[in-house]
Formats: C-alpha cells, sequence, structure tokens
C-alpha cells in the first residue's frame, strides 16, 4: 500500500466522454422504432443473422421492404400488436462517439414508462407524423421531456415521404411546434424534415428535399453535448460505502478510512475544500484514489475512493460536497412526481424515500395540483392514480441534502417506495 505515493498523481480520464443517450417519442406509428433501425442499418451496426431475422419476419408478412421498427420491438405482445409498449433500449457506435438509445411507448397509459427513459436522457428526439401534424401526444411528450430537464430537442417531421417531401408541410409543422415551445419554455430545439422508411435525412442526406439545408439527424447527434458538459456543475459524492480494512497486517492500512462511491457531478481535486452534509463538518480532500493508484482529479460517473485530511463521523448516505457549492438540507420536499403504481396514492401512509444512497420515511402532506398532460391545466386532487403527473409536499423524518432538479438531475431525482411490497412508487423530482 506504501507505493502508492510513489506513483505520480494524474487526472483520472472523463468517462463517458463521447457517450450520448437520447431518447425517441411521439405518438404511436409515427416511426419512432423504424427510426431507430434506420439509424443501426444505415451506420452498418446489425449483425449480419440479426438483419437476416428480420428479413424473414418482413417477407412472412407480405412487406416489400426490411421492417427495420423489428429491432427495437423486441417484446412478444409488441410485435403482435404492432405498438411499442415498453421501453426498448439499443446501444450503437458510430467510431466517433457511442450512443444509447431509449425507445418510448407512444400511448398515454405508458406515461410513466415514458418518464422512466426521459429521467437519463440528454437529448430527444420527437417524432411528428407529416400528415397529421402535432397531436396531443406530440404535446404531452414534450412536455414530459421537458419536465425530466431534458436539455436538446430535436424535432423530426417523419413521412415526407407520403406528403411528395413538401416544404410548406414542414415550414407549417414547425411553425406550429414553436408557437407550443413558447409556452413551456422549450430553448433548444433542431426541426429535421426526413423519411425514416426511404433513409432520408437520417444517416444520409437523400435527393428528396434540396430545399433543406440543415443537418442530417445523425450529424445533430455526432455534434450534441454530452452530459455534464455544458455547466459548472457543484460537486455532489453520495458515501455508498465506508472502507475500513481492519483485517489487514499492513500498519498503513490499520487506519485507513476510505469513502467509496460514485461522483454525480462536478469534479474535485486533492486538497480541495469539502463539507459534510448533513452534519455540516468541513474538512479537504487528502487523497483521491482508484483499486491502488492515486489520482489528482476525478470525474462526474466515476467510481471512487476519497480520503479526507480530518476524522470526520461520516456513514453511508452522506453526501460529501464542495465547500463553497454546498447543497440544501431539508426534511420537506416541495417536488413533481409521477405516480408509477397501480395502487392509488393514500396519504394516510408512510412511505419511503430514496435520494441517491440516502433513505427517509416520508408521508405525502400535500398534493398542490395534478397536472393534465394535455392541456396543461392545473387540477386539484386528493389522490393520485397510475401515471399522474402532480405537485406534492412530502415531509421527511430524516434530512435529505438536496438540489432543484433543474440544476441537477442527480441530487434533485428521488423514488417514492412503499416499505410493506418494496416496490418503488412514485418517481420525483425536486423543484
Amino acid at each position: 500500500m506504501s507505493a502508492i505515493h510513489d506513483l505520480p498523481e494524474a487526472s483520472l480520464p472523463k468517462d463517458n466522454a463521447g457517450l450520448l443517450r437520447f431518447l425517441t417519442c411521439g405518438s404511436v406509428d409515427d416511426g419512432k422504432s423504424t427510426l431507430i433501425g434506420r439509424l443501426l442499418f444505415d451506420t452498418k451496426t446489425i449483425l449480419a443473422d440479426t438483419l437476416s431475422a428480420i428479413e424473414r419476419t418482413s417477407h412472412r408478412r407480405g412487406l416489400d421492404e426490411v421492417d427495420l421498427s423489428l429491432l427495437t420491438d423486441g417484446l412478444q405482445a409488441e410485435r403482435e400488436q404492432g405498438i411499442t409498449i415498453d421501453v426498448a433500449y439499443r446501444y450503437f457506435s458510430t467510431g466517433t462517439r457511442k450512443y444509447i438509445i431509449a425507445d418510448a411507448p407512444g400511448h398515454e397509459q405508458y406515461t410513466r414508462n415514458m418518464v422512466t427513459a426521459a429521467s437519463t436522457a440528454n437529448l430527444a428526439i420527437i417524432l411528428i407524423d407529416a400528415r397529421k401534424g402535432i397531436l396531443t401526444q406530440t404535446r404531452r411528450h414534450s412536455y414530459l421531456a421537458h419536465l425530466m430537464g431534458i436539455p436538446h430537442i430535436v424535432v423530426a417531421v417523419n413521412k415526407m415521404d407520403l406528403v411528395n417531401y413538401d416544404q410548406a408541410v414542414f415550414e407549417r409543422i414547425r411553425k406550429d411546434y414553436l408557437t407550443f415551445a413558447e409556452q413551456l419554455g422549450i430553448k433548444d430545439i433542431h426541426f429535421i424534415p426526413m423519411s425514416a422508411l426511404k433513409g432520408d435525412m437520417v444517416v444520409d442526406r437523400g435527393e428528396n428535399m434540396p430545399w433543406y439545408p440543415g443537418s442530417t439527424l445523425l450529424d445533430v447527434l455526432e455534434n450534441a453535448p454530452t452530459a455534464h458538459s455544458e455547466a459548472d456543475e457543484p460537486f455532489r459524492f453520495p458515501v455508498q460505502f465506508v472502507c475500513r480494512p481492519h483485517k489487514s497486517d499492513d500498519p498503513e492500512l490499520h487506519d485507513f478510512r476510505g469513502f467509496m462511491g460514485r461522483v454525480e457531478s462536478g469534479s474535485i481535486s486533492i486538497s480541495d475544500a469539502v463539507t459534510v452534509l448533513p452534519s455540516g463538518k468541513e474538512t479537504r480532500v487528502k487523497d483521491i484514489r482508484v483499486l491502488n493508484q492515486s489520482f489528482a482529479t476525478a470525474y462526474p460517473e466515476q467510481s471512487i475512493t476519497l480520503l479526507l485530511e480530518d476524522e470526520i463521523d461520516i456513514s453511508r448516505g452522506d453526501m460529501i460536497v464542495q465547500t463553497e457549492k454546498s447543497a440544501l438540507v431539508t426534511r420537506q420536499l416541495n417536488a413533481m412526481v409521477c405516480w408509477l403504481a397501480e395502487t392509488p396514492l393514500d396519504r394516510q401512509r408512510k412511505y419511503l424515500v430514496r435520494q441517491t444512497t440516502r433513505e427517509s420515511k416520508a408521508v405525502v402532506s400535500a398534493i398542490e395540483y395534478r397536472i393534465d398532460v394535455n392541456s396543461l391545466e392545473r387540477i386539484p386532487v386528493e389522490s393520485l392514480q397510475m401515471n399522474d403527473i402532480a405537485h406534492v409536499v412530502i415531509r421527511l423524518a430524516q434530512p435529505l441534502s438536496v438540489d432543484s432538479y433543474v440544476t441537477n438531475r442527480a441530487t434533485g431525482a428521488f423514488i417514492i417506495i412503499d416499505e410493506s411490497t418494496n416496490n418503488t412508487v412514485a418517481a420525483g423530482m425536486v423543484l
């Protein structure tokens, strides 16, 4: 263990520097699954046996072209009904960067699935059928993407081949969406006309829309910012485990006390001043370690062990933050929640709130209103049903260290658990 200090200090390479997590959503039959299939097909990331299988399935269905939607509609029930009912994840790489795609359900009753998919995405592709224009589900998914803090929206006006690639159709939809987006406060929007079936403007430009001077969808994805790269985020380190190897014969390890966890946001370097929450005790970083090596700096989404200069009582669930950029320690949460469970919210029951690595017993003390995601109207209610999205007030038995979800998605998010069943019944975002 003594050899650790003989190693030159270095900065850990930034994990996932080229990774983009994005979401596809829209109304039923807008072509979400086909779009993802087209991306995988045209970037040549489909295995030969997989391609052969979907070619055979397409032939059995009497289709003239390969049904690329089969690449994502993996559930048997989906294939039988021709719809997506669960979140299908796919991974691919272009050589420039890596991608994780979430194909969200289109039906209203699967709103909770879409919320789950959006929680980790940094970009959302909202598909609109060029023949139908903006529909209720378009507004619903745009609202949910904005609510879940997705910073970049791509509006893909699909099926342009069915409207003869008419520029006027695209411009009309673009104008209508901008009017709606202004009401929500959505700022970063990129519009692309395309045909996922034919491949126009997905990976290749095609020859059918010379009037559109903008980028293809893949060009937009290749240049989209990754998570944690657009703002100077404060350091947040929820402690997962306290490492005390007492049984070691190594005298240096006898007094070793390391705090293990994942850097949720921000970066930290040796000698930086930090504060432990909720106690408020202050100290400095003595060392940053991964396995048996010391590093000068750690970055978001990296799993590390922190050593501190002072002996402070720290346990799992505590959070280490930058002293000059602390988090809010509170016993009450004002939050938006999406109710996930089939069993309605019971205001008389105690639930368990889990945020980062900390848990607290809690009660929902008030429901301010429920959002009608179709009209965005605020409706007073006494309880919450599955897929309801509402503004609530939650009282906590133990304090949590939180940020607003808008400023920090990692420490502003939480889940609500039914203690009797251990089921997750709601997902929440701190206001």
